[in-house]
């Protein structure tokens, strides 16, 4: 089990700010969490692929094929306010009305 000088500490990095309930409660998953660690640390896991996701991901970015774009009108039509031909973007600072 983790001192409550260590769950104040990762609190601290965490820039937590937990009660004694909550740091007695926080200090037993995070225990828990590490035990967890330990048993997975004893796996012989050399026949094992690193994987990015731990369920099979499909389609996950679709191919970058060039298509058309909407033209410039029917884009500015939709904006709240035009200028210089673009969208106009308050300035930094400028109160919103």
């Amino acid at each position: 089990m983790l001192s409550r000088e260590q769950v104040d500490h990762v609190a601290k990095l965490a820039r937590l700010e937990l009660s004694d309930a909550e740091a007695e409660r926080f200090g037993v998953e995070l225990s828990k969490v590490l035990d967890y660690i330990d048993t997975i640390r004893t796996l012989s896991l050399e026949e094992v692929a690193p994987t990015s996701h731990v369920v099979e991901v499909n389609d996950a970015v679709r191919p970058d094929q060039p298509r058309p774009s909407l033209p410039r009108d029917v884009i500015l039509s939709q904006a709240p306010e035009v200028a210089d031909d673009g969208f106009a973007v308050p300035s930094p600072g400028a109160s919103a009305e």
